[in-house]
């Protein structure tokens, strides 16, 4: 079993930054992979950024460009650096987390790109 629990989420203007955190509660660094997912109102989960256990990323065409996902083994944390955020963007975003037992999820979090 992993937990994985997400911060960073919140409230900003169209056009500024976010960075959303995600600690897993055991090593990383041999998990197969761990990304971020978002669903919008109405709409299915959906990817937005991941990066297996050798380093491969992969980015939804929507965000290539403006998002970052990054991780640290040592602290057990993967990153999404969000930039230039729009109106679209606002989603709940998941943490999310690939093993050769399961697949895991974090709670989520609201993100609200808004003015």
């Amino acid at each position: 079993q992993v937990q994985l629990v997400e911060s960073g989420g919140g409230l900003v203007q169209p056009g500024g930054s976010l960075t959303l955190s995600c600690v897993a509660s055991r090593s990383i660094a041999s998990m197969y992979a761990m990304g971020w997912y978002r669903q919008a109102p109405g709409n299915e989960r959906e990817l937005v950024a991941t990066i297996t256990g050798r380093g491969m990323i992969d980015y939804a065409d929507s965000v290539k460009g403006r998002f970052t996902i990054s991780r640290d083994n040592a602290k057990n944390t993967v990153y999404l650096q969000m930039n230039s955020l729009k109106p679209e963007d606002t989603a709940v975003y998941y943490c999310n987390g690939r093993t050769q037992f399961g697949v895991y999820w974090g709670q989520g979090m609201q993100v609200t790109v808004s003015s």
